[in-house]
């Protein structure tokens, strides 16, 4: 079992769920959050009342799964990022779990 961490932006969200379903990852929780490509830029913006978000609006997904689902998982992202037109890819990562209960 390991810990999968998946992000994207919310664009993409509806398709994560389709991977997800696809790799039969039936079971996973998730938050919103801003996504950033330039850490300067959140400083420059930082105000008490900002006007605007200056975050790119996302979604950070995880689940305690098993090695063959995210085998699976990472090849059908590896296949949607291929074909994207934006530069906004689905990022995943698998984290081994030491012990659990």
């Amino acid at each position: 079992m390991k810990l999968l961490i998946v992000t994207v932006v919310e664009a993409f969200e509806k398709d994560l769920f389709r991977l997800f379903k696809e790799a039969n990852i039936d079971r996973f929780s998730g938050s919103d959050i801003d996504g950033y490509k330039n850490p300067t830029a959140v400083v420059r913006s930082s105000s008490w009342f900002p006007s605007q978000k200056s975050g790119v609006e996302s979604n950070l997904f995880f689940s305690f799964t098993e090695d063959d689902n995210i085998d699976g998982l990472f090849k059908l992202i590896k296949e949607f990022n291929s074909n994207l037109e934006t530069n906004n890819p689905i990022r995943a990562v698998a984290v081994p779990i030491e012990k659990f209960i």
